[in-house]
Order: structure tokens, then sequence, then C-alpha cells
């Protein structure tokens, strides 16, 4: 497999800066490299893994983590994805001190952040890696100078955002629309929200939901040139698709294709 190098590092080799790349955060030899830096504090975000203490001891204020939620709700791997299939209009971003816990620790910054209503995990992912960037960087100042002092969470009102599988991705036709919609927008662009049609695997990245239209959950249907698919209550008009090994496509698009006879259902 021929592997590429991230965006970050490209940007610290292009302004000379060494990057370590270990197998792991509890390698010895990681860990050494990091105190013969003797960092004041290091900064993590998305990484996705619990530190082991004996690393998160190493700087002097230990580390910081960019959380994309506000803290101690959707503590986890999923906070974006989360928040939007719960149907949220409001995130943010937390800057806290990583403990041991999963999320647990004290924070040191926050900022509200609004969710548009045609969001998507990618979309409202990206404007939250831009606030935390603008972010981090005063809360570090203040934090290593001494000027911002963290404050512990409410662990009691903690709440948590799993990894999403690809069973917790596949659609159920008998939910609200609003609620299929809004899995649908959290799901995209990874890793997708799915159905079945057929035996063919179907993706649905977006849809909008028109109102009642008779049909049954799962039940296909067209209207003028919109695709509809019936839920536990109105219709869901799918507007952006990718049925298993094509491209993605509009719903009118495959609505074209299927040249639909009467009782196509989607499971």
């Amino acid at each position: 497999m021929d592997f590429q190098a991230t965006p970050v590092k490209r940007a610290a080799q292009a302004a000379g800066i060494e990057v370590l790349q270990p197998a792991t955060a509890r390698d010895e030899e990681f860990h050494d490299q990091i105190r013969a830096l003797a960092p004041d504090v290091a900064v993590v975000v998305a990484y996705g893994k619990i530190l082991p203490g004996s690393l998160l001891e190493i700087p002097r204020k230990g580390f910081v983590n960019v959380h994309f939620s506000l803290l101690p709700a959707y503590r986890g791997a999923a906070p974006v994805q989360h928040v939007i299939i719960d149907g949220h209009d409001e995130t943010g971003i937390s800057i806290m001190v990583l403990t041991e816990g999963m999320d647990e620790g004290p924070v040191l910054a926050e900022e509200r952040v609004p969710i548009a209503a045609d969001d998507t995990a990618g979309s409202l992912g990206d404007k939250m890696a831009t606030i935390g960037a603008r972010l981090l960087v005063p809360a570090l100042e203040g934090y290593v100078d001494g000027t911002l002092q963290p404050v512990e969470q409410d662990h009691d009102r903690a709440t948590y955002a799993p990894k999403l599988d690809t069973e917790a991705a596949r659609i159920e036709w008998s939910e609200p629309a609003a609620r299929i919609r809004n899995l649908v927008r959290g799901l995209n662009p990874a890793p997708g929200a799915w159905t079945m049609l057929d035996d063919a695997r179907l993706k649905v990245y977006a849809g909008e939901v028109v109102g009642e239209t008779g049909l049954k959950p799962g039940d296909l249907g067209v209207r003028g040139t919109d695709l509809l698919v019936g839920t536990g209550d109105d219709a869901l008009s799918l507007t952006d698709v990718q049925m298993a090994g094509k491209k993605r496509m509009g719903g009118a698009e495959l609505a074209r294709g299927l040249r639909l006879a009467g009782g196509e259902r989607l499971q």
C-alpha cells in the first residue's frame, strides 16, 4: 500500500520541524524522545486513544486536547456525528487538560458553535477545526503562564459519543423522517448511512423531509423528479445517494435508472 504523508506532517516538514511517528503512544523510545525535547505542554487533536499516564506526565503542564463538544457532553470518539444525529442546533469546542480517563480532564476554555440545518458531520467538523485552532493558542498561553486555570467538569452530567459502526449506520425506515435525516447528516461523509435495495447496498448522503405522501416505511415512489421513500411519519426525498460500486448521484438520476414500476422498497 502506498502511504502518503498527512497535511500536518507535510506542513511540519516544510517548516523544518522534526516529525515523530511511533507505532504506539506506549513506545518507551518515543517517551525518551519527548523527554529530550523537554516540552512545557503538548497538544492532542482527534487522536482517538487514551494516552498512558507515563506519557502525560512528561511535559511540565501535561497534555492539552481540542475536543469537539461542550464537555461533559459527548465525551468519546464521535461527538460531531452524535450531536447532529441527536438533532441539536448547537455544540461547541472544549480545550481541556488530558487525564487518563476518556475526556474527563478539566476544561481551560470553550466556545459555543451553532449547527446549521444543512450541516453535515463534514461541514460542521471543518468549522469546528477552524474555531478550535483559534481557541487553542490563547488557551495554551494562559495555561502555561498561569493566568488561565482549568475548571473541573461536572462528571454527573457526562454523556458519551462512541464510535459509530456499520450497523449503527443502517437506516430504520420506521423511524420519523426528521430523525432519519439527522442520521444521514451525522454520517456524511463517513461512514455514510445505508439501506438495502434488493441485494445492493444504497448509501444515503442527503435527504429532505417533504411531508405525508401515503408511502409506507421503506416504500419507494416518485413525485415529479423527486425520489421519495416512506418513513414512520412523513416521506423523505433522497437527494444524494450512491449505489454499491457506482458514483454518487442525485435522487432524480437514481429514479430514472431504477424505472420504478411500483412495489419497490428499501430495507
